[in-house]
């Protein structure tokens, strides 16, 4: 199932790379074809070797075999050598890693000149400030080139760093994961900023594994499963269930069986909770609501309305500044994490590396993590490694965490098993725990792969029929509908409502994400 260029100049063509690292086959005799005018979708799971082998591309890595040829530079389709990043900005290619590389307390001029050759010990700013806004002008990319960085929302930013390429004279563009911190909105945004560079004859390459945005932006798709080119289509004739199959090598289900069934006795009771941000200025207000046994309740509402900080609330992480949390009945003020964790509650977080895991230990190390202070994984003041090795091989196999071994760092996982390792550890400490668990989900399935998403609704699924109380956060209303039995939206750190799941459009949920009190 391959569609090769039609009608236009071939800007990149990888021949047979095959990418090894010690005891990984990362790409394996990976042909791909992109022309110039082109938006080509690189699609794949979490570790398809995707991001490899666009960082060969881009100078990252080298090929243990197969070559690239390009055309850039108005010379004809060659071969070429990329031997370094900056062999790949002198040969016209660029790229926007998922994580930005810029400097906060920089200009956006700052930024876009840093690095580049021939400007200057003392650079004329002036200049560069006008020509980086006659380029914003021209391709949509409007920002202000004397703002700083840390002024700038998210998606400012991808834009500081789309202009860092075309001020370098890329006429090949690849962006990794580039919605994956975007709102709805921003992504529609940046699918026009695209749409508007291949109309302007550059090449343009987008790593991801979110099949809408691929279906709404691309022109042609390559997907990669294990390291190897599976397929290469018109976007026109692909469809979303054909390329989950292509992904994953199997049906993937789209909606998840979420039975009716009576919630029983609370859980959680939060009553007219109020906090703090880390700058302490109020995060949330006045928030009153109760979670359920058997029942997920779901929290909606815009990045930073205060989601992050109730999440923190709950699980102890954060102080209140007025309210009460009730658990089991029981008043939670002033206890610690230690003291919510023996409550029952385990806790998702939203950064899967910089909370959920250690990400340098091994994945045993992080299995433990709740556990390693009583039996059997303790005897007294020493650790039992064959109790160890029992439960991770426990977790691994329940959990279908693909890893070579449980002395994996956790860093080196794809995202979704990263994932699956945290919701065994908080599922079994939760179960453990001797009362009804409240499960705190924070955007679990955000930055995951199709099967992965899949896998980590259906534990949150099983966990609610097992009787758990769960309030899931999420950005996802799609997501939202599927799993919750009732939503809450915050907008500024009020709740604008709670609202029954199976009752409610996402228009009017999206009106009070806006501001709009749900009506009475």
């Amino acid at each position: 199932m391959t569609s090769e260029p039609e009608g236009g100049e071939v800007a990149v063509a990888i021949r047979g790379l095959t990418k090894r690292f010690p005891g990984v086959i990362a790409n394996e005799n990976v042909d791909l074809t992109v022309r110039r005018g082109e938006i080509h979708a690189l699609l794949g799971e979490n570790g398809a070797g995707k991001s490899t082998l666009m960082s060969c591309l881009v100078g990252l890595y080298r090929p243990t075999e197969g070559h690239i040829e390009l055309a850039t530079g108005g010379k004809p389709l060659q071969k070429v050598d990329i031997h370094s990043p900056r062999a790949a900005i002198r040969l016209g290619i660029g790229m926007v890693y998922q994580h930005f590389k810029l400097v906060p307390n920089q200009t956006v001029a700052e930024n876009v000149i840093l690095g580049v050759e021939g400007v200057g010990f003392i650079p004329n700013m002036k200049a560069v400030e006008t020509e980086v806004a006659a380029l914003g002008e021209r391709f949509g990319l409007r920002v202000d080139p004397t703002a700083e960085i840390w002024q700038l929302s998210v998606g400012l930013r991808q834009r500081v760093e789309i202009l860092k390429l075309l001020y370098r004279g890329a006429e090949i563009l690849i962006l990794d994961e580039p919605t994956a911190v975007l709102t709805p909105q921003e992504s529609a945004e940046l699918g026009a900023t695209l749409r508007h560079l291949a109309n302007d004859g550059r090449a343009v390459v987008f790593i991801s594994h979110k099949l809408d945005e691929v279906l709404a932006f691309s022109d042609r798709v390559t997907v990669l499963r294990a390291g190897k080119n599976v397929a290469t289509l018109d976007t026109k004739d692909a469809t979303k269930a054909g390329l989950a199959k292509l992904m994953v090598g199997r049906e993937v289900l789209f909606t998840s069986d979420r039975e009716d069934q009576e919630p029983g006795p609370v859980v959680l009771d939060c009553a007219a909770i109020s906090a703090n941000d880390g700058r302490g200025l109020p995060a949330i207000e006045d928030l009153s609501f109760v979670v359920r046994s058997g029942e997920i309740l779901g929290v909606a509402g815009v990045a930073g309305n205060g989601q992050f900080e109730l999440a923190e609330c709950v699980t102890g992480l954060r102080s209140l500044t007025a309210g009460r949390i009730l658990l089991h009945g029981d008043d939670m003020g002033g206890l610690s994490p230690r003291g919510f964790i023996r409550h029952g509650v385990s806790h998702v977080p939203a950064d899967r590396l910089g909370m959920g895991l250690a990400g340098g230990l091994p994945l045993s190390d992080n299995f433990i993590m709740k556990r390693y202070t009583s039996a059997p994984i303790a005897s007294g003041r020493f650790l039992r490694k064959r109790a160890i090795t029992e439960l991770s091989t426990e977790y691994i196999e329940k959990f279908s965490v693909s890893t070579p071994s449980a002395a994996t760092p956790a860093r080196n996982l794809s995202g979704g098993n990263q994932q699956k390792a945290i919701l065994a550890r908080e599922i079994d400490a939760g179960t453990k725990s001797g009362v009804t668990p409240l499960i705190v989900a924070a955007y679990p399935t955000r930055g995951l792969d199709v099967g992965a998403i899949e896998a980590v609704r259906e534990a949150l699924l099983a966990e609610r029929r097992r009787g758990a109380a769960i309030m899931l956060i999420s950005e996802d209303l799609d997501e939202l509908f599927v799993l919750s039995d009732r939503v809450m939206v915050l907008h500024g750190g009020v709740n604008m409502g709670i609202v029954d799941a199976a009752g409610v459009t996402k228009e009017r949920i999206g009106l009070m994400m806006a501001g709009e009190l749900a009506a009475k």
